[in-house]
């Protein structure tokens, strides 16, 4: 009898001391897959940079992580290989799990990773020019408001060739989102709006114009989940001298007045890099969703000009959207399917980037299939 009870105690303890605890094996992960946007000034809604931080979320981040909504990341594992991908091993999910059932324990704290340096304020490094909106803007309790635009003059007497950019709102909970275009000079796109003053754009008088044509090149953008652009060395994004920013700002409101200035921060490459990287969309903005449609169609094509290297994809779509497919057409005809998101979530905007990046020859053509649920479903 004592025998048996002295080997179900060294059962019990080595079980115990079996348990994850949070510096050896949890951390390591929330570093990983988690840090980037839980910490002060980013979007997750509490920082997870310590036990002290984490410990009163333990049952909620189970939850969580085992129905994996954190972290947010849809693509089909089926399709493509992605160098971002948040995604949990069940391997980690597992641990998370065993943790919180444990009870949560600390551990030794020597146990603990190196912390990660972000620089603050920013997610990328120190800018070497900030824009921003000229004054706050004040942002009222109630109604919708229309997609501002802001011209915003670079000044810059040379071409420009950015490695790092990135958009922040100064008042998150109000901005659903930011657009920061290059307009080159000559072009006429919003040539009605002036500098440092918000201006809504008319709407086309033909119902069925084509409502989503860009005017040049996107520079960066910020949504939940949306990360900064970060170009490899021999990679930058080409602002040309005499250039303007255009920020288009969409804000939100839920009841409460507030103020937000926007800004963009640009770190430059050193040198003229060999690549130009470039960020241009397929897009269709002539459909008209039927009501109560379950599963609409769309679709979009983009025919490639030039040879260039595929680096990441953006499903965008508003609402209503329900699944997103990207597939190439090579100019041989062969057809190959790079990603598929077959449960589209407007809530998170996440890039896609291709862990190797693909050599496409011009004239290969990127072709989209979207579909809609405009039922009362969603």
């Amino acid at each position: 009898m004592q025998f048996r009870i002295l080997s179900l105690a060294l059962i019990g303890a080595a079980q115990a001391h079996s348990a994850p605890t949070f510096t050896k094996d949890v951390l390591p992960i929330l570093r990983k897959n988690c840090q980037e946007c839980h910490r002060p000034g980013e979007i997750g809604p509490m920082p997870l940079l310590t036990y002290e931080q984490t410990r009163p979320w333990a049952a909620a981040i189970k939850g969580s992580v085992a129905q994996r909504k954190m972290p947010p990341w849809f693509a089909d594992p089926h399709y493509g290989r992605f160098s971002n991908d948040r995604s949990l091993s069940q391997r980690d999910i597992d641990t998370i799990v065993a943790w919180v059932n444990a009870g949560a324990p600390k551990g030794n704290p020597n146990d603990a990773p190196p912390a990660i340096t972000f620089t603050e304020g920013w997610g990328i490094p120190q800018p070497d020019v900030v824009f921003q909106l000229p004054k706050p803007y004040a942002i009222p309790a109630k109604g919708t408001i229309e997609y501002l635009h802001w011209v915003v003059p670079t000044n810059f007497k040379t071409d420009k060739w950015v490695q790092f950019a990135e958009a922040r709102p100064t008042d998150r909970a109000h901005v659903h989102h930011i657009i920061a275009f290059v307009r080159e000079p000559g072009s006429n796109w919003l040539k009605d709006a002036k500098p440092g003053i918000p201006f809504i754009p008319e709407k086309p008088k033909d119902p069925n114009a084509n409502i989503s044509d860009l005017p040049s090149d996107f520079l960066v953008g910020y949504a939940p989940g949306q990360p900064p652009e970060r170009f490899e060395p021999g990679q930058a994004k080409l602002v040309k001298a005499g250039s303007d920013i255009i920020l288009q700002v969409h804000y939100t409101t839920d009841g409460r007045p507030s103020k937000d200035q926007t800004r963009v921060g640009l770190v430059f490459a050193k040198e003229p890099p060999p690549n130009r990287a470039m960020t241009l969309s397929a897009t269709n903005g002539t459909f008209k969703i039927p009501a109560g449609d379950p599963n609409y169609l769309v679709e979009s094509e983009f025919t490639l000009g030039t040879d260039v290297i595929l680096h990441g994809l953006h499903p965008h779509m508003h609402a209503r959207g329900k699944d997103f497919l990207y597939r190439v057409r090579y100019p041989d005809g062969r057809t190959e399917t790079l990603l598929s998101v077959p449960n589209y979530s407007f809530a998170w905007q996440l890039w896609y980037n291709l862990e190797k990046p693909i050599a496409l020859p011009k004239g290969t053509k990127i072709l989209c299939t979207a579909h809609f649920d405009n039922s009362v479903n969603n």
